[in-house]
């Protein structure tokens, strides 16, 4: 999810104004339009926005009335102090120049529900699927592949609409490109980074004979555009992401990337603040529709419960060394209801890389080691899953003309459990995120801390303290409650 730490071969990182007098808007130099979240005190959006937005010298780009943000952009100056003079304004931000890119290892379908239906695992790839058979995902398939009128949104760098492991389960409808702030549905949530179409054959590839099986096989999947070709998931994308799929009828969201401007977003900062209200407000919001929120839990070897220095963001520009505390947190995985995952290998421990912390994550799900998990059944250490035709993998399977890569990261952890989620939501379609998410932790395979020694060759990477694991084996800070398992989940 975040920085490439090259010595591993591994990239491990995730408004109204009224009453009074107002500045006249002073154009900055060109080139220097930026984007602004507006968060307003009460809940909506005035009907008077737009106008009074334009007055201040921007431009209303979106509008999410449910939430209370705005999202607007504008090249003057003096915006920001003219849109916070409003009375009903609580905060406002820019976004740009402080995003947090992720990093992994690498150099409308209106048919009639199907019922919930076995599916099976003997697809030409599925014997390299050594992270599915560690989770049990073969034997759950016996039971149920899922079913078609549950549909989890991937909010990711796309979908790759024409991957023939993935077109047949892609809600075309439902997916939209939010990368602007102001949702585009349909197919302008191509993918053009590769991670989105990454995540996604582990969430749904089909159980169709060529290549891979994802999770949940028989689900319906829509691609959010949330990230950049970049890999940036600048706020009013992610905010965007969240209205979309709150409103959408989307069941589960898989959330493989950091959302705040910074790694650490700290309350006590103006302008962090806004940001983390506006983005915590659209998650909750999607939680209030029903929807389970699945995140990564990062890739700095970072206990995130003691967080202590960030060295990381803004890695859009130049970062800045700052010491931080739990005044400081990471969305989407700190927020309330999110399920924090941890990335654990073919040996079933901790991953080298992965961030733990006691409280923010409650299961672990393979995502890959390279390092200290390599085995024959995983000789790369990293997981295989669908990939965009052309892209660059430096680890290339392909089969039937169709592109797969191996990678590794949290981000490869987190759509595990997305698909276990909408498993349990295919066999329980009455049940609410909290109901979910409570049959997720519940049936995973409870692990004792394993011997921290082994990870003495990598220190957190913002503030190089050695990774320790607190807690018992029925949970503790790097395996929460344990390892999904999608048998016991849905038997």
């Amino acid at each position: 999810m975040r920085r490439r730490l090259t010595r591993f071969g591994v990239m491990v990182a995730i408004g109204a104004l009224a009453g009074g007098a107002t500045a006249a808007p002073a154009t900055l130099a060109a080139g220097t339009d930026q984007t602004y979240l507006i968060v307003y005190q009460a809940k909506a959006v005035p009907s008077d926005a737009a106008s009074r937005i334009s007055a201040a010298g921007g431009t209303l780009v979106a509008s999410y009335g449910a939430i209370g943000v705005a999202v607007a952009r504008s090249s003057s100056s003096t915006f920001k102090a003219n849109v916070k003079a409003d009375s009903r304004v609580a905060a406002a931000a820019a976004t740009a120049n402080t995003a947090v890119r992720l990093n992994d290892d690498q150099q409308a379908n209106d048919s009639a529900p199907t019922p919930n239906t076995p599916a099976t695992d003997g697809d030409n790839l599925s014997g390299l699927q050594w992270d599915m058979i560690q989770i049990h995902t073969p034997e759950a398939h016996a039971i149920t592949g899922g079913n078609s009128g549950v549909l989890v949104g991937d909010i990711d760098t796309g979908i790759d609409f024409t991957h023939p492991d993935l077109a047949p389960n892609i809600d075309v409808a439902n997916s939209a490109n939010c990368v602007s702030g102001a949702p585009v549905p349909g197919t302008a949530a191509q993918d053009d980074n590769g991670h989105g179409t990454h995540t996604a054959g582990t969430i749904a590839a089909a159980s169709n004979g060529i290549g891979i099986v994802g999770v949940a096989p028989n689900v319906k999947i829509a691609g959010i555009k949330a990230g950049n070709a970049d890999g940036f998931f600048f706020p009013e994308s992610v905010i965007c992401a969240f209205m979309w799929a709150g409103s959408h009828g989307v069941d589960v969201t898989n959330n493989s990337y950091f959302a705040d401007p910074w790694l650490f977003n700290c309350k006590n900062d103006a302008e962090q603040r806004a940001i983390f209200s506006a983005e915590q407000r659209a998650i909750l919001y999607a939680e209030s529709k029903g929807v389970v929120v699945v995140a990564a839990e990062g890739n700095q070897a970072d206990d995130l419960a003691h967080p202590t220095k960030d060295a990381t963001s803004p890695d859009d520009t130049t970062p800045v060394v700052r010491d931080i505390t739990n005044a400081c947190a990471v969305i989407p995985v700190e927020v309330p209801g999110v399920v924090g995952v941890t990335a654990d290998g073919n040996k079933a421990i901790k991953s080298f890389y992965s961030s733990y912390g006691m409280g923010t994550v409650q299961v672990i799900a393979p995502g890959g080691d390279s390092i200290l998990q390599r085995t024959p059944a995983a000789p790369n250490g990293r997981v295989l899953s669908t990939w965009p035709t052309g892209f660059p993998c430096l680890r290339l399977v392909v089969d039937a003309g169709a592109s797969y890569c191996y990678l590794q990261g949290t981000s490869m952890a987190s759509p595990h459990v997305a698909g276990l989620a909408a498993l349990i939501a295919s066999q329980h379609p009455t049940w609410g995120f909290g109901a979910i998410t409570g049959k997720i932790t519940s049936t995973a395979d409870p692990m004792a801390c394993p011997d921290t020694a082994q990870y003495a060759f990598f220190p957190a990477t913002d503030n190089g303290a050695p990774q320790v694991c607190t807690g018992g084996t029925s949970y503790n800070s790097f395996n929460g409650h344990g390892q999904v398992n999608a048998l016991s989940a849905v038997h």
